[in-house]
């Protein structure tokens, strides 16, 4: 089974329904749903999320949305030694690097999903779209 990792920008596609990227993470979420992939994320992803989602939204509505999520997402840690990887990695963005650690840091991660491949080209993990996954990993 694999263990994927949830960037924030396609928990954001999930959440809004932004075509065309929603149906694919919607696809990967029916694949945990059926117990056929394991996802994980982190506060950071929802606290990101929270901050985007509460222009459009009331914060009750999102919170409602993020206690439906948690049922099927595993939350991984952000501790000390998370950010310290990230503070001495080589990632340019901070809070891509918190994730990426993060996501290593929980046993069994091998894939981390996002729109934005290119900004964990430093991962040591799997970085596929959800698009990409699904065509690697057809009905995993």
């Amino acid at each position: 089974m694999n263990h994927l990792f949830l960037d924030t920008d396609v928990i954001l596609d999930l959440l809004t329904d932004r075509k065309p990227f929603s149906d694919d993470i919607a696809e990967i979420f029916d694949l945990a749903v059926e117990k056929k992939v394991m996802l994980h994320s982190s506060a950071l992803a929802l606290s990101n999320a929270f901050y985007i989602l509460r222009k459009v939204a009331s914060p009750r509505k999102i919170l409602e949305q993020f206690r439906k999520l948690i049922t099927i997402v595993r939350m991984t840690e952000m501790n000390h030694d998370v950010v310290t990887a990230a503070l001495g990695s080589s990632f340019t963005d901070f809070e891509d690097a918190l994730q990426n650690f993060s996501a290593l840091q929980q046993s069994g991660i091998g894939i981390i999903l996002t729109r934005n491949t290119k900004d964990y080209k430093n991962s040591s993990l799997i970085v596929l779209s959800p698009e990409m996954y699904l065509r690697q990993f057809p009905a995993s």
